[in-house]
């Protein structure tokens, strides 16, 4: 299981992020002081640090520039000013990525599983499931013998509900997921797509873990 620290000093978008990763597999460290944010960086043994630009009292960009100092753990800057200033120097000074606020929850859980990816050479698991790992960039859950395949469509559709475990997500919504990525998929296609998502956790011994929630969505239980 990979580790995030998240550097967020906004108390609500804070605790929704720290909420969004651990419903997806991950580990969340997300401290609310920020004295010596990167000694506390070191400490926490993090796979990926999600680090906010203005924090109080400290700048992201030095703080990332502390960190290239002593240690090449992944880090990608968040900034709510648009503009790209502050992308360009975040890259210069070491930056593995950069998004804005406010940023599409997927997007962001796209982006982190990407730069682990790439930086842990190509270690692909990218969460977990009621014990089973997650592969995004395989497209499967499980392992082994207990081990299904999904499509690109569906595993688009599995990491929407896993990052909203517990919550409903509509029908628009996983329609809009699938046209962000480029997907073109109708309504009955996306019925079609949930029906053999359903079928594929069922023979891994999940008939229980989706729901459809008649005039409302689907979740992920």
């Amino acid at each position: 299981m990979s580790k995030i620290f998240v550097a967020e000093d906004d108390v609500s978008i804070r605790s929704e992020l720290a909420e969004l990763l651990k419903n997806s597999g991950y580990e969340v460290d997300a401290p609310a002081e920020f004295d010596n944010v990167p000694g506390k960086i070191l400490t926490s043994g993090a796979d990926l640090v999600l680090l906010d630009i203005n924090l109080p009292g400290a700048n992201g960009q030095m703080i990332l520039s502390e960190l290239r100092k002593k240690t090449d753990t992944p880090v990608i800057m968040v900034t709510s000013r648009s503009g790209e200033t502050d992308e360009m120097l975040s890259m210069t000074m070491g930056a593995d990525d950069f998004i804005t606020k406010p940023y599409n929850p997927m997007i962001l859980l796209l982006r982190i599983q990407a730069v682990l990816k790439r930086t842990q050479g190509g270690r692909n698991e990218t969460g977990s499931y009621r014990g089973l790992p997650v592969n995004t960039a395989k497209g499967s859950i499980g392992e082994g013998e207990n081990e299904q395949i999904l499509t690109k469509n569906e595993m688009i559709i599995f990491s929407r509900l896993l990052a909203n475990k517990g919550n409903i997500v509509t029908r628009d919504e996983l329609m809009t997921v699938l046209w962000d990525n480029e997907e073109y998929i109708n309504d009955n296609a996306l019925t079609v797509n949930i029906s053999r998502l359903r079928s594929k956790l069922a023979a891994l011994g999940l008939e229980d873990a989706l729901e459809t929630r008649k005039k409302q969505g689907y979740i992920l239980l």
